[in-house]
Parts: C-alpha cells; sequence; structure tokens
C-alpha cells in the first residue's frame, strides 16, 4: 500500500492484539474529535464535536470485522422556518478490512467484480482508518428534511414571519388580476379630494 496510516490519528485504530485468529475479539471505546465536513448542508455534526466510539473488532479469515456505534449532537437549522436546531445522533455501522493478501488471492479467484474490488477496505500494518466508515454511516443516518417540530408551519409565504410564533398570521388576499385597478381606482378618488371646490370658511385668509 502507497499510503501509510498514522497510529496516533484519533480515527485510525490497531489490530495487532488480534493477530490472525479468527475469533479473537476486541472492544474499544473512544472520544474523538469529528473531522470536518461530517454531515449534509442542513444538518450534521459540528467540526471539533465529541463523536463517542464504541466498536467491536473480530478476527476473520479474510480480515477484520468492525462493528460499532457512533454518538455525536447533531446542528443544524429547520427547512421549514429555519430556526436552529439541535439533535442527538446515533449510527450503527459494521466493515470488513481485509488482509493485505487478500487482495492477491481475490486476483486469482479473477470474480471479474471490479467494483467490489474498488470497495475493499484494507489493513494496512495491522492499521485501519475509520474515518470513511463513519462518515458513511453519519450521512445515511442524517434526516434530509430536519424539522424543528413535526408540524412546523414554516414561514409565511408573503412577509417571511414564522407562523409557530403567530398562529393567526395572515394577509388580505388580493387578486392580482384587480390589484392595479383598485391602485388606480384609489389615484383617482385621492385626486378628486384635491380638486373638490372648498366651502366657505375653509380658506384661513377668509376668517
Amino acid at each position: 500500500m502507497n499510503a501509510r496510516l498514522d497510529h496516533r490519528a484519533p480515527l485510525v485504530f490497531d489490530t495487532r492484539e488480534l493477530g490472525r485468529r479468527p475469533g479473537a475479539l476486541k472492544r474499544v471505546s473512544r472520544s474523538v474529535a469529528a473531522p470536518k465536513d461530517l454531515g449534509i448542508e442542513v444538518i450534521g455534526v459540528r467540526e471539533g464535536a465529541t463523536v463517542e466510539l464504541e466498536l467491536r473488532l473480530e478476527s476473520v479469515m479474510e480480515g477484520v470485522l468492525v462493528t460499532g456505534t457512533a454518538r455525536a449532537p447533531l446542528t443544524g437549522e429547520c427547512v421549514r422556518c429555519l430556526e436552529p436546531l439541535e439533535r442527538e445522533l446515533e449510527a450503527d455501522f459494521q466493515e470488513m478490512y481485509s488482509y493485505p493478501d487478500a487482495d492477491d488471492r481475490s486476483r486469482e479467484a479473477d470474480t471479474g467484480d471490479d467494483a467490489e474490488e474498488e470497495d475493499t477496505l484494507f489493513l494496512e500494518a495491522d492499521l485501519f482508518d475509520l474515518e470513511p466508515v463513519l462518515r458513511d454511516a453519519v450521512v445515511l443516518s442524517l434526516p434530509l428534511q430536519p424539522v424543528c417540530r413535526e408540524d412546523c408551519p414554516g414561514l409565511c409565504a408573503d412577509c417571511g414571519a414564522r407562523l409557530a410564533d403567530d398562529p393567526d398570521h395572515h394577509h388580505e388576499a388580493v387578486d392580482i388580476r384587480w390589484a392595479a385597478l383598485q391602485g388606480l381606482a384609489e389615484s383617482i378618488q385621492d385626486g378628486e379630494k384635491d380638486n373638490a371646490p372648498r366651502q366657505r370658511g375653509d380658506d384661513p385668509q377668509e376668517k
């Protein structure tokens, strides 16, 4: 492998203790700082927020099977009223990290499934990087249309007011076909008032 993993990186884990004994188990608990861009545009885990990881590492014939759960705080905004919201995320995942020589064995088997080979994750010097698996698990667990509450009424389409703050909020409905005529009628009325003859006594100079 060309890449070299740093065992000190927070999302890199060591499987050396397992050896290659099928059935060997190791449980790992770790708190890590969330990497950048862990989420989607409207909701996600803020960079640097604490992610709690509970992992089960199991040695199998092909490599190490990693099963785990990630828990982290979510921050985002309601897609209806744009108010900030907070949630707690719990995402489960499972991934196989194959031994480096498993690639050679797969070539000998010649399955012909190039896409599956590209998706295979490998151990590097008994280390594996959990970040791509964690990122996929978190994104797949996120609501695509997060709302502050299920019955959020959203914003007023006319003025942008938050309808939850004023349930009786409304605007007088005006047919746009008549809006121009209504404005013209009001202008005519104002002109008639200006041109109306004044009654005797209305002019202060006559007094």
